[in-house]
């Protein structure tokens, strides 16, 4: 069920729980969002992230709780971008024909030209910096610029809620590190509240205003330093976690894997990994 959000409250996720026969993948799951907040979704591979996505799009039916979206045009004011697909470098669709039809792909048929849709794909494609491949084929563009790309078409209607399943995976560093920053200063300079998903979070520890951690169906919620710790990452996982922290970055981690983890971050800091 979607209804208004009070204030500046954009996203208010409520006790949802999702269940598929035999199978519970999230449960009692809560926590909220506001315009211009950063939130990183953190889980493991098959920790409810993806799901969790979906049933806020409307996508997937939750079995209990509520979703409420601010703003009157519902689901339009949110934008997703998807867990990456491959393109076919051949494909005759240039990147601003992808931004394009996150006007009017909702539409059958083809749209005419319009001065003021030209303007709405410029704009956006200036704001996420992809202007210098604009009339490029989008199969032929790079990880990270398809990834610009992507979000220009989820943003281009204006949303107040940005939704990305997995944008950071097989990106190079330097391109996670663009990717990261990029969103954040969309976030900041035009209120948008982001919820981005991914395993590792690291890249995100910097621009993180708080954070939804999902293990065995359940989340913790609130601030990074409330939520990664021992103890409530033990009491999510159901079993002792150590949270590790060095070269500034975090680890999570079995118990009893620690002096194996170390020594791997000591050989190659770059090496930072959450092993539950």
């Amino acid at each position: 069920m979607s209804r208004m959000c009070p204030g500046n409250e954009v996203l208010a996720v409520d006790r949802v729980s999702v269940s598929f026969p035999g199978h519970s993948v999230l449960h009692e799951v809560s926590f909220s969002l506001e315009a211009g907040e950063f939130c990183g979704l953190i889980g493991s591979n098959g920790s409810g992230k993806t799901t969790l996505l979906r049933t806020i799009l409307g996508f997937q039916v939750a079995s209990a709780g509520s979703i409420r979206i601010n703003g009157a045009r519902g689901l339009t004011s949110v934008g997703y971008v998807p867990q990456k697909i491959a393109l076919d470098p051949y494909l005759p669709m240039r990147a601003r024909d992808l931004v394009s039809l996150g006007l009017e792909g909702h539409r059958l048929g083809l749209p005419l030209p319009s001065i003021k849709r030209r303007e709405a794909v410029d704009g956006m494609l200036k704001a996420v910096d992809a202007e210098p491949f604009a009339d490029q084929r989008i199969g032929e563009l790079s990880g990270g610029q398809q990834q610009r790309v992507l979000i220009a078409h989820a943003l281009v209607r204006r949303p107040r809620l940005l939704l990305l399943d997995e944008p950071l995976a097989n990106l190079d560093m330097r391109s996670v590190a663009e990717i990261v920053a990029l969103l954040r200063r969309l976030s900041v300079e035009h209120g948008l509240a982001v919820l981005l998903s991914a395993h590792d979070m690291n890249p995100l520890l910097p621009v993180m205003d708080r954070i939804v951690y999902l293990a065995n169906g359940h989340a913790a919620s609130g601030a990074t330093y409330e939520v990664v710790r021992t103890e409530v990452l033990s009491r999510l996982y159901g079993y002792h976690i150590d949270v590790v922290r060095v070269h500034g970055r975090v680890l999570v981690i079995a118990a009893g894997t620690e002096a194996e983890m170390l020594a791997a971050v000591r050989r190659d800091p770059a090496h930072i990994a959450q092993v539950p």
